[in-house]
């Protein structure tokens, strides 16, 4: 994969944060998804959040799996530490290195497919565990990465590129979510950046597993009528020995209306999907009533978007497992290892 920097150009009057970083600090390599990819807005977003809670960038960590959504990481907070795990497996990696190393920001950056088909059992112990991090879900209903498969977020009726229709349920990762004992679980719009800046940053506060899934079209293969996820443009005439695609360059779908609205928004196929926005006197700490809500808006074919809900009470990864305060990278080795007696001691548990 090619990686192409940023030019180092900053006007000496851009706004600074409490660091003394403008957001051109939090930028990472030039993006290489197709013009218009709802991701890229999702990218925006998360500079815009991580710049806007003055984060210093070595105190990042940044994780995902394989796909579309997964080079996201690359694209933000280049001075951070990342890891591309292999597919549908970044929430062992961030567990492992959030045992190491307690006092790193992580965040993790997936996909519909990655979460919910390869890696839905690692995503359902991650929430679990509480671990402590934010999760972005940037869900397309596609594998777009390889030519734009039903992800387990497509929706019945869905019509794929090359005409296959879905007949099989979604998978909702917020409802799943919120069933596993999700603390802190929200959705958005890839092109409401004013909604979904708030969020990411309260994701960044929260202690413990903070979910976001964000509804982000896909330029390239959700072309469907129908779409309730996603955009697309083809030829006139589709060649099917044509390998190679043209994908027009579009801008980014936006998105701007108040709490309680419901709006519906166009894509670039004529196909619309419905956000609504909750309202201002929602109780999100309610998980029943939560729950209840999101389902009733789906049987109104709208997405629910916002703080769905939180619970700040619930004990995080560390806390269930009673790791040390200090980071355990920062140990030395007398205190990491037990010896030959106290190892004798362990076994003698087992016997």
């Amino acid at each position: 994969m090619t990686f192409i920097p940023k030019p180092k150009v900053r006007h000496p009057s851009l706004p600074r944060n409490e660091l003394g970083l403008t957001r051109r600090d939090y930028e990472g390599v030039l993006s290489t998804l197709c013009a218009g990819c709802g991701h890229d807005s999702i990218t925006a977003a998360l500079t815009e959040a991580i710049w806007g809670l003055s984060l210093e960038p070595q105190n990042i960590a940044k994780l995902s799996g394989i796909g579309c959504s997964s080079k996201t990481t690359a694209y933000f907070v280049g001075g951070a530490h990342g890891f591309n795990s292999v597919h549908g497996r970044m929430p062992s990696i961030a567990m492992g290195a959030s045992a190491a190393n307690r006092d790193l920001n992580y965040i993790g950056v997936s996909g519909d497919g990655d979460t919910l088909s390869i890696g839905l059992g690692q995503f359902c112990h991650a929430i679990r565990r509480n671990l402590n991090m934010l999760y972005v879900i940037e869900n397309n209903g596609v594998y777009g990465l390889t030519k734009g498969q039903f992800s387990a977020s497509a929706d019945i009726g869905s019509r794929a590129k090359k005409g296959e229709l879905n007949q099989q349920p979604p998978i909702d990762p917020v409802l799943l979510a919120m069933s596993l004992g999700a603390s802190f679980v929200a959705r958005s719009f890839s092109g409401d950046k004013r909604q979904l800046v708030p969020l990411l940053q309260a994701g960044l506060r929260h202690r413990g597993f903070a979910l976001i899934d964000v509804l982000s079209p896909c330029v390239t293969f959700n072309d469907h009528e129908g779409s309730t996820k996603s955009y697309a443009y083809t030829r006139e005439h589709y060649e099917p020995a044509v390998n190679a695609d043209f994908v027009p360059f579009e801008r980014e779908i936006v998105a701007d209306y108040a709490e309680g609205e419901t709006l519906p928004v166009t894509m670039h196929d004529g196909s619309r999907i419905l956000l609504h926005k909750l309202e201002k006197d929602y109780d999100p700490t309610d998980r029943v009533a939560a729950a209840a809500f999101i389902q009733a808006r789906q049987r109104e074919g709208e997405y629910l978007t916002g703080l769905l809900y939180i619970d700040g009470a619930q004990k995080e990864f560390h806390e269930i497992n009673g790791t040390p305060d200090a980071p355990l990278n920062s140990l030395p080795f007398t205190a990491l290892s037990p010896g030959s007696k106290g190892l004798e001691r362990i076994l003698a548990r087992y016997r």
